[in-house]
This record gives structure tokens, C-alpha cells and sequence, in this order.
């Protein structure tokens, strides 16, 4: 899922606020432009490989993350410029100033919290339990004990670990879905956008879906990642993404791209 002020500056910001007593001391909606990392763009940074949030189709860059990014970069008077990067080195990428955010699945960590910023979220990813037709797994107290298949160190794997599952260790999700056809794991804990993405375009005949209730596992708050330092970008991409939420665009984006509303 970045200077040290000097003194001097610190006293000149002082006597500015002084000489203007009727000027906010909240950033100014211009100054966000002055954030970014390249004049009349907002660099996003993806990894373009997971569809249906990021993907290449006729050697196109699409999805859902994709549209996203252009529609608040248009909100912004700026320009969406993709920076396909693998995960390993997104957040690390935003850090050294490579980006100026990153919509990539991402859902805010107490960790990640102390050194990025995030933006409201854009989707509500909840979890669902997704096993064979019939089966009596339908609520988390149903897999202790059971095969779950997951990939390892993922949210799912410490949900599924957390109600006392045994992990079968597998982060592909359609190799998961085959592996519970074929018994060779009870279930999978996974996110609700991945099963309504693949539902989509694909039959899911012998499997049974059950969503989590959020009582019993909060869904996942996906949102912009930001740099620290850019509050003012921040505030810019919330006000955007309330915006297109307020429009319906980003229900329009969701139900393309899931064949539902997760954006709730």
C-alpha cells in the first residue's frame, strides 16, 4: 500500500501575516500547483498490472484508478501524467518525490499514517468470504480451523489468520477460486471489489459468495496516497474527489468497472 525552515524565513512568514491582518492562514488554492512535481501535471504513480483498478488493454493504460486520476487531475486544472511502477518501489517513490500521489488499492495504516498523507477515500472495500456453493462457511467464526487460501503478509491473510484459519498460502485470486473448486482449500477471505471485478466478465458457478459484515471486520478505506509536505495538494484532491462524488461520477466509474456501487 520528504526540510528543515530557516530561521530567518520563519520570521519573514511572521511579519507577512502581520503586514496582511485580514489574510487566512490556511493555504491558498493556488499554492497546490506550486507542490507538484512537474509544472501543469499531476504525477500518479500505479503498478497497471491489476485489473480492474489499473491494467493495460490494446496496450492502453485503463481502469478504474485511471479514470479516476484523470478526472481529478482535470478537477485540479492539471494534466494526469501515469507512472506504471511496480509496488516494491510506489510508496518509496513518493517519498523521493517521483510522484505527487499514488491510487493504487492503497488503505490507510497506522504506519503509513506517520509518514504520508491520505486523501478521503474513494472506495469502501469490504471484505467477502467466497467459497463452494453449499458450504457452510458464511460468516469468519465458520473458517477456524479451515483451509483458507491467501496470499501471504496480505490484509486478507491476517483477517483470515485472525479468525483462526490455517493459511494455503496463494495471492492470485482466480487460482484461488480454482483451488476452492477443486477442494484443495475451504474458503478465501478477499476483497469485494476483486470478486465483483471478476463476476463481471466471468461465470461463478459452483461458488457462493458471503459479504463480512463491517461489525465484524471494518472494510478498507481506499484512498490517494499524498507526500507529508503536500497539505495543500491534499485538501485539493479531497475537495475533488467530494466533487465527483457529489456529481455521481464516482458511482458512474465504480459501476463500469465492478458492475456495482463500492464507493460507499
Amino acid at each position: 500500500m520528504k526540510k528543515f525552515t530557516l530561521a530567518v524565513a520563519a520570521a519573514a512568514s511572521v511579519i507577512l501575516l502581520a503586514a496582511c491582518g485580514n489574510s487566512s492562514s490556511t493555504t491558498s488554492s493556488s499554492d497546490y500547483k506550486s507542490e507538484v512535481v512537474t509544472k501543469g501535471k499531476l504525477t500518479i504513480g500505479l503498478e497497471g498490472t491489476y485489473k480492474p483498478y489499473s491494467y493495460r488493454e490494446n496496450g492502453k493504460l485503463t481502469g478504474f484508478e485511471v479514470e479516476l486520476g484523470r478526472k481529478i487531475a482535470d478537477k485540479l486544472d492539471l494534466k494526469a501524467n501515469f507512472v506504471p511502477t511496480k509496488w516494491d518501489s510506489l510508496i518509496a517513490g513518493l517519498g523521493s518525490g517521483k510522484f505527487d500521489t499514488v491510487l493504487n488499492n492503497i488503505t490507510p495504516t497506522p504506519e503509513r499514517k506517520k509518514a504520508y498523507l491520505f486523501s478521503t477515500p474513494y472506495i469502501y472495500s469490504r471484505y467477502v468470504l467466497i467459497s463452494k456453493s453449499g458450504s457452510a462457511y458464511k460468516t469468519l467464526k465458520d473458517i477456524k480451523g479451515k483451509k483458507v487460501v491467501d496470499g501471504t503478509g496480505t490484509d486478507n491473510a491476517t483477517v483470515a489468520k485472525n479468525a483462526g484459519a490455517t493459511i494455503v498460502p496463494n495471492g492470485d485470486f482466480v487460482t484461488s477460486l480454482q483451488m476452492i473448486k477443486q477442494g484443495r482449500a475451504d474458503a478465501t477471505v478477499n476483497a469485494a471489489p476483486s470478486w465483483y471485478a471478476y463476476k463481471k466478465d466471468n461465470a461463478t458457478d459452483g461458488l457462493q459468495m458471503n459479504v463480512i459484515k463491517d461489525s465484524a471486520q471494518e472494510p478498507g478505506k481506499i484512498s490517494a496516497l499524498i507526500a507529508k509536505k503536500d497539505t495543500a495538494l491534499q485538501k485539493k484532491v479531497n475537495k475533488a474527489i467530494a466533487q465527483l462524488r457529489k456529481d455521481g461520477e464516482l458511482k458512474k466509474l465504480s459501476v463500469k468497472y465492478f458492475g456495482t456501487d463500492i464507493t460507499k
